[in-house]
């Protein structure tokens, strides 16, 4: 890694989890950091110079104060969280540095997704029916309950309702469920979890960097189809409600009591342009969003995330580091998640017309290492991304629909 030139005047900041991408960003930025990651990290950061910390994100013990103390004695401001599971220790790290307890709480109330809802309909901010299950009777309860509440008569579909983990990162361990048979497929280890009402809607992702309270920069991430493909920034059918989507935001911010940081929260806004909320993250989005955001815009969004959480961040580093929405983008850039379509797969073959398209532009598959593929349950995890750009945001959305049609294992 580099020689870095830091800034005495800034902030010490210490990233939580594994990131290389994170980690090449702080590299290049002017702010002093360390890296906290498991064990297996240690090789890797002493073969390139990269300040680090060892430790164990697995098991919250009675030792999780030793963290924030380490790396309050060694001047850290800061912690940052890359990933789901990092961000109760960045809450309770935090709490410690800046010596703000209620920083702790806050963290559990985003990392708890039963918990967040409540929060936010306490906050006057809409949300579907939601409730906990403990086991599969309350999952039948929930789902006749749902659809008498909707006045279903016999014979009508039910609709379905979504079964998540409580605190998991995205897709993992999300069910849609239309029938009391498939309660069944459930397996008992994954209860307890979050049940809600489905929301027909468009929906869509927002990743807004924060400081002082006030949004820095907001960005719309559109779903073409939700854990396969996403583009940036949206086309202008969903940036019309940018002015909405930003009052929705900021109602978020007063909610939570967000000061600094930022937040990537996901949303549904049904034909009448009613927003409901689904959930919010407090760390970066999955699928790449933020190369994607690089890509379309030149700005690194992980320098961005170190700008929002340093307390000593200036209101005019603020301002000169981020570009102005939508307009300053170069184009759309966006990427395709590929799952195998067959059940026996022998190679990687990119389909011509994908590598030809002229928005095409990498992709990180990798030859398939066993032949059978495994059978996906709930939205499972894919095998790589394709990576797209140009200038036509229409062009771009059905391009990555028209992905799924397409065979890059055969």
């Amino acid at each position: 890694m580099s020689e870095q030139k830091y800034n005495p005047e800034k902030g010490y900041i210490a990233l939580l989890g594994w990131s290389l991408n994170a980690v090449e960003a702080a590299d290049k930025f002017d702010r002093r950091y360390v890296v906290v990651a498991p064990d297996w990290a240690e090789a890797y950061c002493q073969e390139h110079d990269i300040p680090y910390v060892p430790w164990n994100f697995e098991r919250l013990n009675d030792r999780s104060v030793e963290i924030a103390q380490t790396l309050k004695d060694m001047g850290v401001d800061v912690a940052i969280p890359l990933f789901e599971e990092t961000v109760e220790w960045a809450g309770a790290i935090n709490s410690v540095l800046m010596d703000k307890p209620r920083l702790f709480g806050q963290a559990m109330l985003l990392r708890d997704k039963a918990l967040m809802k409540r929060r936010a309909q306490l906050g006057g901010i809409r949300v579907g029916i939601f409730e906990e299950a403990h086991d599969k009777g309350d999952v039948i309860r929930f789902l006749k309950r749902v659809n008498q509440t909707l006045l279903k008569l016999d014979g009508d579909p039910n609709d379905p309702i979504h079964l998540k983990a409580f605190d998991k990162a995205g897709c993992l361990g999300h069910r849609v469920i239309r029938t009391p048979d498939e309660v069944d497929t459930i397996p008992e280890e994954e209860f307890p979890v979050l049940m809600e009402s489905h929301l027909d809607g468009w929906e869509f992702a927002v990743e807004a960097w924060i400081h002082n309270g006030k949004i820095a920069f907001l960005n719309i991430s559109e779903y073409v189809t939700l854990g396969y493909s996403v583009f940036v920034p949206a086309t202008p059918d969903l940036e019309k409600y940018r002015d909405q989507i930003r009052g929705e935001i900021e109602k978020l911010i007063k909610t939570f009591d967000i000061e600094f940081g930022f937040i990537h929260p996901e949303y549904f806004v049904t034909s009448d342009r009613t927003m409901y909320f689904g959930e919010v993250a407090y760390r970066p989005p999955g699928f790449k969003v933020f190369e994607l955001l690089e890509r379309a815009y030149g700005f690194n969004a992980y320098q961005g995330m170190i700008l929002a959480f340093d307390p000593k961040t200036t209101e005019a580093e603020i301002k000169a580091f981020f570009p102005t929405e939508v307009v300053d983008a170069k184009g759309y850039a966006g990427c395709f998640g590929v799952y195998p379509r067959r059940r026996v797969v022998s190679k990687l073959e990119i389909p011509e017309e994908t590598e030809n398209h002229e928005y095409f532009e990498s992709h990180e598959l990798t030859p398939p290492l066993e032949e059978t593929v495994t059978k996906r349950t709930a939205f499972g995890t894919h095998w790589g991304l394709v990576y797209f750009f140009g200038d036509d945001p229409y062009v771009m959305r059905d391009l990555l629909k028209h992905q799924e049609e397409l065979d890059f294992y055969v």
